[in-house]
């Protein structure tokens, strides 16, 4: 009986594991987005850079935690464990590898949004900066790929598939505008981004309700 319980209680305790990464993806996000940083555009020079970030490479790095940095684990947990509850299918596999991929690419740009913060060369801060959008962009069709796959898993309740094509459609058009950084496309940021939000941390807790 006790070693049925104990079997009980850590199953649980996993099914709540991709219920925090998706809840915990949400607040990350919102502490990011309430930090101020310095707002540079894609024409900015390096000379332009260099001195909108003086002074703002605390709030910067702690910006990059929050937006780069954590969410990353949050995409790892919860499409591995799509993956799994979708039986390891080709498009839970997919889904997988997608956010495996994009969570990367997120640490990396966590570690040259480090650099770009401390920098104080122009050239080196242009570079730095058009490696970051593209990056981004990259990410973008990385995680259009992810939504796509996850609502083809068949695991995820309608709701959540509708959300997470309409996210993919939105994202590779940030992508897009990222990869050429161009300013007009990347209004779209403002749609896919809350997309995005909205269908992680949605899987989380579904995947976190769901029995084993």
């Amino acid at each position: 009986m006790t070693t049925i319980a104990t079997t009980r209680t850590t199953a649980g305790a996993l099914r709540t594991v991709p219920a925090i990464a998706g809840v915990g993806y949400a607040l990350s996000w919102v502490i990011a987005l309430s930090i101020p940083v310095p707002s540079n555009g894609f024409g900015d020079s390096g000379s332009s850079l260099v001195a909108k970030i003086a002074g703002h490479s605390a709030a910067m790095d702690t910006n990059n935690l929050f937006s780069e940095g954590l969410p990353a684990i949050g995409l790892v947990i919860i499409s591995l464990w799509l993956a799994r509850a979708a039986g390891w299918s080709r498009a839970g596999r997919i889904t997988a590898i997608a956010g495996a991929v994009a969570a990367t690419i997120s640490v990396v740009e966590f570690g040259i949004g480090l650099a770009l913060a401390r920098t104080t060369t122009p050239d080196t801060a242009h570079l730095l900066f058009g490696s970051l959008n593209r990056l981004d962009g990259v990410k973008m069709f990385v995680l259009a790929v992810m939504g796509v796959a996850a609502a083809m898993t068949g695991v995820l309740p309608r709701w959540l598939r509708y959300t997470g094509i309409a996210m993919a459609i939105a994202i590779a058009g940030s992508g897009i505008a990222y990869l050429l950084l161009n300013s007009g496309l990347a209004t779209l940021a403002y749609v896919s981004l809350p997309l995005l939000i909205v269908f992680v941390t949605g899987t989380g807790i579904v995947l976190g309700r769901s029995a084993e």
